[in-house]
């Protein structure tokens, strides 16, 4: 995306340092919000449950209070977005050669349907390497065939084809009956075992599954491809090449499949402050509302992943954001989002961007708020998204006249595609976080290889929002300014500036 330019004075900010807060946003403030959307009672707040009816409940509540209005495309507060949660139910496989029955002796095999069943007999099986070649192109004959993928990736891989997902839905695409991808050492059985067990959600509008899909370790390929009276070493070499197009395993499959298919209405919220200048653009607050629900099976000692940090934090700031914004009228638009499913891959947020309340041309800057609850009070700002808008400058000196320090390096953009703002990004939309969080690596890192996505995640005494309250009176201060027509005058592109 290329970058426009404007020119910048410090002077055009018009701020009066931090008294322009009458009333600076506590640790208080936030806490009374978390403790309620990551309680028990809340159930995690998982999509499609009674804890998303109860969020979405208080949310509103809030919301309204704060003067926001309804603002989605019918007129309610609610854009519905589908989604569908798949898992494995029951199996029966069984392989053929040479028309004998094999004998594997692992059983590790993973295998979910698109529908609730699904039965095939003696379907043919391939064996296609990293799946494309070194063009991205399918070049093996997968039309109504079982095929198995390699998931690690490869040197001569494109850029757009290292991930295993793109390779998948390339040989969808090119017809493959049922897609297996074989576990290594980058996504080991472990995972993909864990994964399918969590019975991940898709969205339903962009849900490219083949007919049945699955995962297999590498003791299991060793187990069927010997059984068979292959090699799989060889296999496995034979794949390295840039033009590898594929090789028959010399096998057939009978399949059996019974899986859970649970079809879900969830929603975003969306709420507006009007402007008073129609026509001269919008600001975007976004967050995401949603956490993992009841993570733990029965019998577990607790059940529920709360998401107090991730991200109960995120909507406390934008709420008590728009309670102080909602005392003014600004010359912008200015809207607030609470994302679904951001959790299973920027869902809601993609639903916002393809169905957009605004059109996405006349957002100025999108300010994404996700686990803010990791930097004390005094941390510098830090900008996921730095280098990728013109906005760093406007940033850096909004934050500068509330005596924030500035962290002015690139770091923090190791997480852009990890947020909602990524969403709006892919669409030439100006998006960013920016906050004390993502300025201290180390303590972020921390949480993530701790209570992350955990039923640690839950409100305690030693919850961080000491930095979330600086970061909320920040986004207040930044919504003042990017709201209004006179602080914030960007530039049209350059002629080539976007191409």
């Amino acid at each position: 995306m290329g970058a426009l330019r404007i020119t910048f004075s410090i002077l055009a900010l018009g701020l009066a340092g931090s008294a322009a807060i009458a009333k600076p946003v506590t640790e208080a403030d936030l806490r009374q919000h978390v403790e309620i959307l990551a309680s028990d009672e809340y159930e995690g707040r998982g999509p499609g449950t009674e804890g998303e009816r109860k969020t979405l409940v208080y949310l509103e509540d809030q919301w309204a209070r704060a003067g926001l209005k309804p603002a989605a495309r019918d007129g309610s507060w609610y854009q519905p977005v589908e989604l569908v949660r798949r898992g494995p139910k029951q199996a029966n496989v069984q392989f053929f050669a040479k028309g004998e029955k094999l004998r594997i002796v692992s059983d590790d095999i993973l295998l979910v349907g698109k529908d609730a069943t699904y039965k095939a007999d003696r379907l043919p099986a391939l064996f296609v390497g990293h799946g494309v070649n070194a063009q991205g192109k399918v070049a093996a004959d997968v039309k109504g065939k079982l095929v198995f993928l390699l998931a690690d990736n490869a040197d001569f891989l494109p850029p757009d084809m290292k991930s295993a997902r793109e390779r998948r839905i390339a040989l969808i695409d090119a017809g493959a009956a049922a897609v297996i991808s074989i576990s290594g050492e980058q996504y080991d059985f472990p995972i993909y075992r864990r994964a399918f067990l969590s019975r991940p959600i898709t969205w339903v509008a962009q849900d490219r599954r083949a007919d049945l899909e699955g995962a297999v370790s590498p003791q299991y390929m060793v187990a069927l491809v010997t059984a068979a009276g292959g090699d799989w070493d060889k296999l496995r070499a034979a794949a390295r090449s840039t033009d590898y197009a594929g090789q028959s395993l010399g096998l057939t499959v009978d399949l059996d499949v019974a899986s859970d298919v649970e079809y879900i209405r969830s929603n975003n919220i969306i709420g507006k402050f009007a402007g008073r200048k129609p026509g001269s653009g919008a600001v975007v607050f976004m967050g995401h509302w949603d956490h993992f629900g009841i993570c733990r099976p029965e019998g577990a000692e607790d059940r529920i992943c709360n998401g107090a940090v991730d991200n109960a934090s995120g909507m406390a700031v934008l709420t008590e954001v728009a309670k102080r914004l909602g005392r003014t009228k600004f010359d912008r638009d200015v809207y607030f989002v609470g994302t679904t499913a951001e959790e299973y891959g920027l869902i809601g947020a993609r639903a916002f961007a393809a169905d957009p309340a605004v059109q996405l041309d006349q957002i100025k800057v999108v300010l994404n708020i996700d686990t803010v609850a990791i930097a004390p009070k005094g941390a510098k700002v830090a900008i996921v998204g730095r280098g990728k808008t013109d906005l760093d400058d406007d940033i850096e000196a909004v934050a500068r006249k509330l005596k924030r320090k500035i962290e002015s390096s690139t770091d923090a953009n190791a997480y852009i595609q990890r947020q909602d703002g990524w969403a709006l990004t892919e669409k030439n939309v100006p998006a960013l976080m920016v906050g004390g969080s993502f300025a201290d690596l180390g303590k972020l890192e921390a949480f993530l290889k701790s209570d992350y996505h955990g039923p640690n995640d839950e409100v305690a005494e030693t919850l961080q929002l000491g930095g979330a309250a600086e970061d909320a009176d920040l986004h207040i201060e930044l919504g003042r300014y990017f709201a209004d027509t006179r602080k914030y005058k960007p530039k049209k592109a350059e002629k080539g500036a976007g191409e």
